[in-house]
């Protein structure tokens, strides 16, 4: 009897019969091929439980009205197993070509250089619609790899809730990024990978449609962190269109560099260098110009906050508590601070 007759409903009765009188145990062609029709039908959509239960049917048919002996039990235990293996080895490997071509799919969305029409063929694979709004979730932080055991472990919580054509999540440059359709669901998507991101800050981009929308939402988040992070700006979760200002600051460098020169260069000759004073009108600018708040911040008197202001105002002749002069001088510590004007300042005269 060949492999593949064992895989039908009448050679495979056979063989339990045969098994019956003889009482001998599944040869290894017969284990194989079981093992291969558990393949194909696994390849082929159909369920381990359809599969056994064909299995279970004929035997009870075979059986039916006889002892069924020990010999018979251990063939048919025999033959589930074999069937089992191939259907979970098939799965498995199915699972895994999903999951790589999954992981490829994400990649191409995240990349300005990826052909419009190969991300529209894969993207109807996996049925996301590009022509819907997407925004993209971008962490603080490096190192992170799909392999991680972390990272899977925040992908199962993640689309255990909201499922795989809701969020996509991905490793980009080391950084731990989430794809969301733009909607109602959105905040509560957003908001669950910065909960399981454990405690790292994370800036959302805006929302972008189209095969190149993903992509974009993605760079304005990356720049955003990155900006927020040399900032120090406060909060876990941030917006990228709330941190408009730094791109629109940062448009015209040249032009930033020159204001930056040209109202705190003369700090640099103050005691200590630029850096406290620097810092009193960023703490003072948070605080919304109350000195008692900005003292606490700094840990001075009040009295120390009101010296460090006036050298600030002696120094540049811009005194914060003017209104046009409290903007050219935040603009001025906010471009110094996008720019690290502090790390290539010289030393104070």
């Amino acid at each position: 009897m060949t492999s593949v007759e064992v895989e039908g409903d009448d050679a495979w009765g056979r063989v339990l019969v045969e098994v019956g009188r003889s009482g001998r145990r599944l040869r290894r062609e017969e284990l194989d091929a079981l093992r291969a029709y558990g393949d194909r039908a696994a390849e082929s959509g159909r369920g381990l439980a359809e599969l056994v239960d064909e299995r279970l049917a004929v035997a009870g048919a075979v059986w039916a009205g006889q002892t069924v002996d020990a010999s018979s039990m251990t063939a048919l235990r025999a033959a589930v197993a074999a069937i089992a293996d191939g259907h979970s080895r098939a799965y498995r490997e199915r699972l895994r070509r999903e999951e790589a071509g999954r992981r490829e799919f994400v990649a191409d969305l995240l990349s300005s250089r990826s052909d419009v029409g190969r991300l529209a063929e894969h993207a109807e694979r996996f049925g996301i619609n590009l022509a819907c709004a997407h925004v993209v979730a971008v962490a603080a932080g490096d190192g992170y790899d799909l392999d991680d055991p972390l990272v899977r472990a925040l992908e199962r919580q993640l689309l255990g809730r909201f499922g795989e054509q809701e969020v996509l999540l991905a490793v980009k440059h080391g950084r731990l990024v989430c794809i969301v359709p733009s909607g109602p669901g959105e905040d509560a998507a957003v908001k669950a990978f910065a909960e399981l991101t454990q405690g790292r800050r994370v800036v959302v981009g805006r929302p972008h449609s189209g095969p190149g929308g993903v992509v974009h939402s993605y760079e304005e988040a990356r720049s955003a962190l990155e900006q927020a992070d040399q900032l120090g700006v406060e909060g876990q979760l941030l917006h990228a269109a709330d941190l408009l200002v730094l791109p629109v600051l940062l448009r015209d460098r040249d032009a930033l560099e020159d204001l930056v020169r040209s109202v705190l260069g003369p700090l640099r000759n103050a005691r200590g260098g630029a850096g406290p004073l620097l810092e009193t009108l960023t703490a003072y600018a948070d605080s919304r110009y109350v000195s008692a708040e900005a003292a606490r911040r700094l840990g001075l008197s009040v009295r120390a906050l009101a010296y460090r202001v006036e050298r600030v105002v002696r120094l540049t002749g811009l005194d914060p508590d003017d209104a046009l002069q409290r903007y050219t001088l935040e603009t001025a510590v906010f471009g110094a601070r996008l720019l690290g004007w502090l790390d290539h300042a010289p030393p104070p005269a």
